[in-house]
């Protein structure tokens, strides 16, 4: 086993490749994992990897235990500009579509929190296993980030607009059985169970015609109709506000409130 373990200063990746499997674990469990742009960078990278090396047939995705990512780091948000955040967004972006788009099946092993970019991680993933222990939403409400169509559409191939809307519209952060019976999970196993599982699943994957695993993802990835587009990820004045708040735990003093609060 090559195991490659990446440290930037503000946590640390782990890539490990078998003869057929490659495992990238996020380790940061103080922060539940939260990403920095600088972690993002490094998971896009591996990606990279993984794809330069014809042996590999199966990635799992996961985090240390009780952890998958709480998303983006929103302290390190609150020292950027606007025009920084949405560049750090780009980025994580971009490390979202490198697992996305690689060309064999992708695991992801869900134990914790898995919320705002840290969920669409999970969406990236073919195939999601979680433990009691799993919370998936996308609580960006609080925070002035405009989601964008790629992020939604990961969503809404899932569980479809209606409740795409509404994990975004109140904040919702599902249980590891709501996302269950969502379709956000494909399967639920004991926490003791879930690296073990996992592990079998990729087994199970490894015996089929690597053709059918290679043609059934590209043809899945060719009946979602995408139109990219440019997106501004963050407001001017919301964002600023919403991560001050996150940091400060208090409730955030959005310009949409404040005007109303001055018309009364």
């Amino acid at each position: 086993m090559r195991v490659n373990i990446s440290r930037v200063p503000d946590g640390k990746i782990t890539l490990q490749q078998t003869s057929k499997v490659a495992i990238v674990t996020i380790n940061r469990p103080a922060a539940r994992n939260a990403l920095t742009t600088n972690m993002w960078r490094e998971m896009a990278r591996m990606a990279a990897e993984i794809r330069l090396n014809p042996k590999m047939k199966v990635v799992i995705l996961r985090g240390v235990p009780e952890n998958f990512s709480a998303g983006s780091d929103i302290k390190e948000f609150c020292e950027m500009s606007v025009d920084e955040a949405n560049e750090a967004f780009r980025q994580m972006e971009k490390a979202i579509c490198a697992f996305e788009e690689l060309a064999i099946p992708v695991i992801g092993a869900i134990d914790g929190p898995a919320a705002g970019a840290g969920f669409i991680l999970a969406l990236a993933c073919d195939l999601r296993i979680g433990t009691k222990h799993a919370k998936m939403g996308i609580p960006v409400g609080r925070l002035g980030i405009t989601v964008g169509p790629s992020f939604m559409r990961r969503i809404i191939r899932l569980t479809g607009p209606s409740k795409a809307k509404s994990l975004v519209y109140l904040g919702e952060m599902l249980s590891a059985d709501d996302a269950y019976r969502s379709g956000l999970l494909n399967r639920l196993v004991e926490p003791e169970e879930l690296h073990q599982h996992v592990l079998d699943l990729a087994e199970t994957i490894m015996q089929q015609s690597k053709a059918s695993l290679l043609s059934v993802k590209k043809a899945a990835a060719l009946c979602e109709w995408r139109e990219e587009r440019d997106w501004n990820y963050v407001d001017p004045i919301d964002f600023p506000e919403g991560c001050l708040a996150f940091v400060e735990k208090r409730k955030p003093n959005f310009q949409d409130a404040i005007t109303e609060e001055k018309e009364r």
